[in-house]
C-alpha cells in the first residue's frame, strides 16, 4: 500500500468525522436542540473524502442539500458549520444559512444548495472562471442521481464539453431521489451512459470504497488541470439514514437496507484495508474515534453558548452591494 501511516490517518478522521458528526446531529434534532430538516450524508463518506483529498482551497466544491460531508470533506470548520446549525452568530454563514447554505469561499466551498442539481451550474462557472484566468484551479460539483434529470445538468455538462472546462462532475447515486427508486425515474442503468450524448469522458467508481474513488477521481482531476476537459463520476453509494432526519424509509427494503449497513460501510472497508496491509493498527483508529467524539462534544458545548445574530443584521449579507 503505497500511503503512509500518518495520511491514512489523517484521511480516516475525515471520514470518521463526517459520520460522527451526521450521528451527533441525529441526537441534537431528536433532542429538539436544533430545527430544520437534515439530510444527512453517512454512508457516503468515502465519495466526498476521495474527491477533495486531490483539492487545495483554491480549488472550488458546489454542494447539494445533503453536503455537510462535502463541507467537512474540503476542509470548513466543524465548530462554525455547528454554530450555523444552531444558527448562532459565530456560524459559517452567521447563523442565517443553516443545514443546506453551509458555505465557506476561503476554503474553495461555493456552498451547500437547497436546489437539486443547483450546485452544478456553479461550479461549471468557477471552472470557466479558472480558464479564461489561466489559472490551473478545478471545479468539482457533487450531485445526486435525481439531478440528472435537471435541465442545468445537461446544459452545464454540455457547455463544459464544448469549451474543455476544468471540471469533475461527481453523481453520487445513492439509489434513491427523495423516496423514488433511481430506476423508475432514469431510463439508462448507469448514469454515466449519458455522457456519451455530450462525448465527455466518464467512469464508474465504487463509492464505499475510498481507494477506488480516489483513484478514479485524481485521474479525471489531473485530466482537468492538463486542459483535457470534464469528466462525469458516477459513485455507487448507498445513504445509510434516511431523505432526512425522522423519515421512516417505508420505501426500501429493509434486507437491502440491513446489507449495505452491515457489509459495505466505507470506514469498516478502508479500516479492513489498511489494518490488513499493516500499515495501521486498529488501536491507532480508536484513538481517532475518541478524538473526533471529543471535538463534537466541544463544538456543541460552544454553539450552545454561542450568541444569536443581531436583530440589526437581518438584511446584511442578503443583496450584494458593490
Amino acid at each position: 500500500m503505497d500511503w503512509s501511516r500518518e495520511d491514512l490517518i489523517q484521511i480516516y478522521r475525515r471520514m470518521r468525522t463526517i459520520r460522527a458528526f451526521e450521528e451527533k446531529l441525529t441526537e441534537l434534532v431528536s433532542a429538539g436542540k436544533i430545527g430544520g430538516f437534515m439530510h444527512l450524508y453517512a454512508g457516503e463518506e468515502a465519495i466526498a473524502v476521495g474527491v477533495c483529498a486531490h483539492l487545495g482551497d483554491d480549488d472550488h466544491v458546489g454542494s447539494t442539500h445533503r453536503g455537510h460531508g462535502h463541507c467537512i470533506a474540503k476542509g470548513v470548520d466543524v465548530h462554525a458549520m455547528i454554530a450555523e446549525l444552531f444558527g448562532r452568530a459565530t456560524g459559517t454563514n452567521k447563523g442565517k444559512g443553516g443545514s443546506m447554505h453551509i458555505a465557506d469561499v476561503d476554503r474553495g466551498m461555493l456552498g451547500a444548495n437547497g436546489i437539486v442539481g443547483g450546485g452544478i451550474p456553479l461550479v461549471t462557472g468557477a471552472a470557466l472562471t479558472s480558464q479564461v484566468l489561466g489559472k490551473d484551479n478545478v471545479a468539482v460539483g457533487f450531485f445526486g442521481d435525481g439531478a440528472t434529470n435537471q435541465g442545468q445538468f445537461h446544459e452545464s455538462l454540455t457547455m463544459a464539453q464544448n469549451w474543455k472546462l476544468p471540471a469533475l462532475y461527481v453523481c453520487e447515486n445513492n439509489g434513491f431521489g427523495e423516496f423514488t427508486p433511481t430506476e423508475f425515474v432514469v431510463p439508462v442503468k448507469d448514469i454515466v451512459e449519458r455522457a456519451a450524448a455530450y462525448g465527455m469522458n466518464a467512469v464508474i467508481a465504487d463509492g464505499m470504497d475510498f481507494f477506488d474513488v480516489y483513484e478514479k477521481a485524481g485521474e479525471a482531476i489531473e485530466r482537468a488541470r492538463r486542459g483535457e476537459g470534464p469528466t462525469l463520476l458516477e459513485c455507487k453509494t448507498y445513504r445509510f439514514y434516511g431523505h432526512f432526519v425522522g423519515d421512516p424509509t417505508p420505501y426500501r427494503n429493509k434486507e437491502e437496507a440491513e446489507d449495505w449497513i452491515q457489509n459495505r460501510d466505507p470506514l469498516d472497508i478502508f479500516e479492513g484495508r489498511v489494518t490488513e496491509a499493516g500499515v495501521v493498527e486498529a488501536g491507532d483508529l480508536r484513538e481517532v474515534d475518541g478524538e473526533v467524539d471529543a471535538m463534537l462534544r466541544d463544538a456543541v458545548e460552544v454553539a450552545d453558548g454561542a450568541p444569536l445574530p443581531e436583530v440589526a443584521d437581518v438584511l446584511t449579507d442578503v443583496y450584494v452591494r458593490y
